[in-house]
């Protein structure tokens, strides 16, 4: 496996610090906002990359923290006129939702801010001890050029940074660009006690404290969007090491997100939450979508991308009724283990296996979804044919269930649950029955029969030109949303999804 390293600029083979363990800190949301469609790229794509690496065989420990406390939050605050604690409270629940509505699996450990501040302190008072830090009037500074690893991770020279830089102007500072690791208090702020005053953590030293304390002084992944690199993660680094931490081996991070080719911003009216997105889409259109995209690559997002996903998504969906169906309706009593469909079936498990080959060798060099999701596509397209072209059989009956299972299992792996398939009758209702008492003779309580019962009645129905039946029997199973579908293979009823 190899990933990309945005510290060394160049992909490098993946060896963890412990091996078949991978300890995986990513930048959580700063809660004073729902999370818009940006922000849900970057965390789709650490999802995908955390269950791949799951799925490979490592056990993952993977770390998200909740920033509750900025100055982002207690403006929101003001202007809701509520309490920075309400604001934080609200908004990390919207985020929680949120993600496991678009199908992001819960993190392992997801610490706040506020809850870990004598750990920020600790590291505080440690970089002040060795002279990274230094303390004006309640506030701690970081100096920048103590540290003369500084810049290697964004590539930029302090002095470069300076020039026409958009710096605080804070005569207290040593150098412009050096930045607050402890803020004084000011009236009406949350604040904690510590050994400067009453006061709060900056930004960067959340993180440096939380990622050691819940993966250790040295691990091995820290991911976060691009706009992160600098200056967050380049202070993370210079704050963790100056302490003699080891901190992450690995860094990557997500490419930028567009609208119709342009930057998303309020200003521009194409601000777009990941909520309302969701109120008009399946998330798994949404991560499909964005899956077909390297992660590293920057991604325009549009209605009509979303809308070219969901049909992309319909024909997966197609493709696996297809392929359940033809499980599902071949009597095996009737069918030769011996058949012409032999080769067929034989050319669709070779299919099977070079489609996991190509799957694994796609993800193992990069996380690379386009191309794993590319893929998949060619293996539904060769299941297509199959199926519809071989004559039924032990063989080809066994393959297509191989095939269907396959498909389901590799959308899974990035996060796209397609259902198990696994029984017809166990996905209609159970008002289905009473269709059938209503409609046929049929008396029993099985779902599967009352369907069976009523499809029955439809067929003879239309061969005797009996209209009126037929039409009783479709307008009685789209009541209860369900489509029926005549088929060379014959007749099936499934869930209007």
């Amino acid at each position: 496996m190899r990933i990309y390293d945005t510290l060394s600029r160049r992909k490098v083979e993946f060896v963890p610090l412990v091996e078949k363990e991978v300890g995986f800190y990513t930048c959580g949301p700063t809660v004073y906002n729902h999370i818009h469609i940006g922000n849900a790229r970057t965390f789709i794509s650490f999802d995908v990359i955390r269950r791949y690496l799951e799925y490979s065989g490592y056990t993952v420990k993977f770390v998200q923290n909740i920033t509750d406390v900025d100055d982002k939050i207690i403006n929101q605050a003001i202007e809701e006129g509520v309490s920075p604690a309400d604001v934080a409270s609200k908004y990390t629940q919207a985020f929680v939702d949120v993600m496991k509505a678009v199908g992001i699996k819960e993190p392992t450990v997801r610490p706040k801010a506020t809850e870990e501040i004598p750990a920020m302190i600790d590291i505080i008072a440690q970089l002040i001890t060795a002279e990274y830090a230094y303390v004006r009037d309640g506030d701690v500074f970081y100096s920048v050029r103590a540290f003369r690893d500084y810049g290697d991770l964004s590539r930029r020279n302090i002095d470069q940074l300076l020039s026409g830089a958009r710096v605080d102007v804070d005569e207290r500072k040593i150098d412009a660009a050096d930045f607050a690791l402890w803020k004084a208090a000011k009236p009406g702020e949350p604040a904690w006690d510590s050994p400067w005053g009453m006061g709060r953590p900056g930004w960067h030293i959340e993180c440096s404290a939380m990622s050691s304390r819940y993966l250790g002084e040295s691990f091995d992944i820290h991911g976060g969007g691009e706009d992160l690199i600098f200056p967050h993660h380049e202070n993370e680094i210079a704050q963790s090491k100056a302490a003699g931490n080891g901190f992450a081996k690995y860094w990557i991070h997500s490419g930028m997100l567009t609208i119709d080719a342009e930057k998303m911003s309020k200003s521009e009216g194409n601000y777009l939450l990941l909520k309302d997105v969701l109120e008009h889409v399946k998330p798994e259109a949404l991560r499909l979508l964005m899956l077909q995209s390297h992660y590293r690559s920057p991604f325009d997002y549009s209605p009509a991308r979303l809308e070219e996903a969901t049909a992309a998504l319909l024909r997966v969906e197609n493709a696996l009724r297809n392929l359940d169906w033809a499980t599902r309706k071949l009597d095996e009593s009737s069918l030769s283990p011996l058949d012409s469909s032999d080769q067929i079936a034989e050319d669709l498990l070779k299919q099977i296996d070079v489609t996991k080959a190509r799957f694994k060798e796609q993800m193992d060099d990069d996380f690379n979804t386009a191309s794993a999701v590319s893929a998949i596509y060619d293996l539904i397209s060769f299941a297509n044919t199959s199926i519809a072209s071989g004559a039924p059989s032990f063989t080809l009956t066994s393959a297509a269930q191989t095939a269907a299972s396959t498909i389901r299992e590799l959308f899974s792996i990035l996060g796209i649950a397609l259902g198990s398939g696994e029984s017809e009758s166990g996905q209609l209702p159970s008002e289905i029955i009473g269709l059938a008492h209503n409609l046929t003779a049929y008396a029993g309580t099985d779902i599967g029969e009352a369907t069976a019962a009523l499809l029955e009645l439809r067929t003879e129905a239309r061969k005797m030109k009996n209209w009126t039946t037929a039409d009783a029997v479709r307008h009685g199973l789209t009541a209860l949303g369900l489509i029926i579908e005549d088929t060379d293979s014959g007749t099936r009823v499934f869930r209007n999804n």
